[in-house]
């Protein structure tokens, strides 16, 4: 905590550069921390460095969107060339996540973060929607419907049917041990998830593009559901 407020992790995404293969380049949409600033936190973006300090440091852990998750961890190789997953990245969110987990720390999972939370608990994906169930999820766009299951935080928040955004090619295929499946979209892909017992939540829409300067009338404003995670992070760490 500091000044009050709850310290929180945000992975990056990362690429390496054509130029010089031995250099890796690190991003994070400035969407993830506005999010979590306006719901109360403080933002600290990783440098896929220093496990178990983040760990240590932080009072919550954001695993953002980004590349595909790395089809080898959980059992299969990739379907066509449309799965392009950052090994790199990879390895350095396992242990980060499990490092958090291990301090029984809240974690927020959003579109590639969720499909990476499911893998390490045991889950598996869809590494292609449009090959494996014939669906466009990846148009920016659109907006379109998820209906939510009663007890859940969405439910909560938001009601029963909301529109939500929608840019993945990827999503959950085998939920994991432990997880519950929180909201669903018309074809019945999973949208959201919360863990049974441990303070994890996870959508693979992008609530962080639906609020702030983003947030049009064509869905909620979900800055009440950072807030939510931002007050279980600061009862977390207020209880430890």
């Amino acid at each position: 905590m500091i000044n009050g407020k709850p310290l929180i992790c945000i992975s990056t995404d990362g690429k390496w550069l054509e130029s010089d293969s031995r250099r890796r380049a690190l991003e994070c949409y400035q969407t993830y921390p506005n999010a979590v600033a306006a719901a109360g936190g403080v933002p600290l973006t990783t440098t896929e460095l220093c496990v178990e300090d983040m760990a240590d440091l932080c009072d919550g852990l954001l695993l953002s969107g980004g590349a595909d998750v790395d089809p080898e961890l959980y059992g299969e190789t990739a379907l066509n060339d449309t799965v392009k997953p950052d090994p790199a990245r990879s390895d350095f969110e396992v242990p980060l996540m499990k490092a958090f987990m291990e301090r029984k720390k809240p974690i927020l999972g959003i579109c590639r973060g969720s499909q990476l939370i499911n893998v390490v608990l045991g889950g598996t994906l869809y590494q292609d929607l449009v090959e494996q169930l014939g669906f466009v999820h990846m148009n920016g766009n659109i907006r379109h419907p998820v209906t939510t299951e009663e007890g859940s935080v969405l439910r909560g928040l938001f009601g029963e049917t909301f529109r939500v955004n929608s840019t993945h090619h990827q999503s959950v295929k085998e939920l994991a041990p432990g997880l519950r499946v929180t909201a669903r979209s018309v074809e019945g892909i999973v949208e959201a998830y919360e863990h049974e017992s441990l303070p994890i939540l996870a959508t693979q829409f992008h609530p962080e593009r639906l609020t702030g300067i983003l947030w049009d009338d064509r869905t909620p404003d979900f800055l009440p559901y950072f807030q939510h995670f931002i007050k279980m992070v600061a009862e977390n760490a207020q209880n430890r």
